[in-house]
């Protein structure tokens, strides 16, 4: 998108100031592009900008990536995965009965009809990704954090990938490029995975960051040199007229005076959404990974290892393990186990892996039923917007998510198809 539209947009759209809750990725990508559209824009969030998810997810940036988590047939794996507390989805049995309803209905949201629905939304979300990001990139001098070399996903064998043959002819019909890879053409691209997996599909059009943390700095810094000022403190509540917020409250210090207010903060955005009178059904999926500093593999791609359930990206600090999904809550401590795994599975992928030093991160996905993030207005209140929770999507979906929250603020009719990610939803 090139400065002629934001130009344009300056000229149509009366300036505003907007508080923005939240310094994550979506946060960021929604301050740059208010101000790309003139606005003026204060940051809220209790940590640094790129902590919290931002700071330990994949790193993944994949227009592939529109599939729910919850699939076809899942159900049936469910029972064994909860009785495994270091399987791929696992429960804190005390949190069981906090969490069993949203389970009910994330298991609802899996019927075959269900998961094209959300995948058919989730990749018009997800497709202008790089579109999205290049003006931002751009202006913050950070197009080196960011690579296009593909995305690999990869097989045993071509007959343990039919398993999720449904979900990959999901993804063709939507327009996702993959492209079959036998074995000598895998082991040419990567020959480090020569010896473990015998079949690949690769992605040519998705791409990662090389720091996902130094990613979401560059952007907020940027913000802040265009103007953005920056509040480290909890956002607790709002000041509201009749159907406007006046002003964000704070857990300590002066309410913040804006024109309109964007809850861009994670798993933590529904304690604010409910003192608007929105109610939504978010839940943290915590999610772990290892980061191997000592690596010593020459990876050219992201490697979504189906089986094992992991994603496997090379980064700027070393290799990062990432995946599993634990129901816990926001307060529990972590369980590191779970991140010993995802070291074990490393090496059984890569024998001849270094793993002499890394490190293990735990952080707090924030995810609906449907696997679709909350997008839009909140209802009967003129002037605040909700942008959150992507899930196991947000680095993917932060600056095309930011472009459209904009494009709402502005008065402009989105690029995107909103209707199905609608704060209301759920009412």
């Amino acid at each position: 998108m090139g400065d002629g539209l934001s130009v344009h947009v300056i000229e149509r759209a009366a300036s505003m100031h907007v508080v923005v809750i939240g310094t994550g990725i979506v946060g960021v990508c929604t301050a740059a592009w208010l101000q790309r559209g003139g606005h003026q824009v204060t940051f809220v969030d209790r940590l640094p900008p790129g902590e919290a998810c931002s700071f330990g997810n994949a790193g993944s940036l994949s227009p592939s990536a529109c599939l729910p988590v919850g699939m076809p047939s899942m159900w049936k794996k469910v029972p064994g995965w909860l009785l495994d507390p270091l399987g791929p989805l696992t429960v804190r049995w005390p949190y069981l009965p906090q969490v069993l309803p949203w389970l009910m209905r994330f298991l609802h949201h899996s019927s075959p009809r269900e998961v094209e629905r959300i995948a058919t939304a989730m990749r018009q979300l997800l497709a202008p990704i790089f579109e999205s990001y290049e003006p931002l990139l751009a202006r913050a001098d950070a197009q080196h954090l960011v690579r296009r070399t593909g995305c690999l996903y990869v097989y045993s064998s071509r007959e343990i990938a039919r398993q999720w043959q449904w979900g990959m002819d999901l993804r063709r019909r939507l327009g996702v490029v993959m492209q079959d890879v036998e074995q000598d053409e895998l082991e040419h691209l990567e020959p480090d995975l020569q010896g473990r997996f015998r079949f690949g599909i690769l992605a040519p059009e998705n791409g990662s960051t090389l720091d996902p943390s130094e990613l979401v700095k560059a952007l907020h810094a940027q913000c802040e040199r265009d103007g953005a000022r920056t509040v480290l403190a909890t956002a607790t509540g709002f000041v509201r007229q009749r159907d406007q917020v006046r002003a964000v409250r704070l857990e300590a210090g002066e309410p913040i005076a804006c024109d309109g207010v964007v809850i861009a903060g994670g798993a933590w955005s529904a304690q604010l959404t409910r003192a608007l009178g929105l109610r939504v059904p978010l839940e943290t999926q915590r999610g772990y990974h290892v980061t191997v500093n000592s690596n010593n593999l020459a990876l050219r791609h992201t490697v979504m290892a189906v089986e094992h359930n992991m994603m496997v990206n090379p980064m700027a600090k070393g290799l990062r393990l990432a995946g599993s999904v634990e129901f816990a809550g926001l307060t529990a401590a972590p369980n590191y186990q779970r991140a010993d795994v995802l070291l074990q599975r490393s090496r059984d992928m890569f024998p001849h892996l270094d793993v002499s030093r890394y490190t293990q991160w735990m952080g707090h996905r924030p995810c609906l039923p449907d696997s679709l993030p909350v997008l839009g207005q909140v209802p009967r209140v003129a002037n605040a917007w909700c942008a959150f929770g992507h899930g196991h999507v947000g680095m993917c979906g932060g600056a095309s998510t930011g472009r459209e929250i904009a494009a709402l603020i502005d008065g402009r009719p989105p690029a995107v198809d909103l209707a199905p990610f609608s704060p209301g939803r759920f009412a």
